[in-house]
């Protein structure tokens, strides 16, 4: 599996706008269980909804590119 140089949207492991794929991806983690996680982190916390979150992060990662990835 190709690793992101940079923290990027994935172009590859995308169900909404590639967020969690992204961050599995500059890591290598798995996508599905960074997606797990998040949706647990989120249930569990009564702060901030993590549904506001991941708009956040998809409005501030850019778009990865052929040259995002090693």
């Amino acid at each position: 599996m190709e690793t992101l140089a940079k923290l990027h949207r994935s172009r590859k492991n995308r169900m909404i706008a590639g967020v969690m794929g992204g961050i599995a991806e500059y890591f290598g983690w798995s996508p599905f269980w960074v997606r797990v996680l998040f949706v647990v982190i989120s249930s569990l916390s009564a702060a901030v909804p993590g549904i506001l979150i991941y708009i956040v992060l998809w409005v501030v990662m850019p778009n990865a590119t052929d040259a995002s990835y090693r």
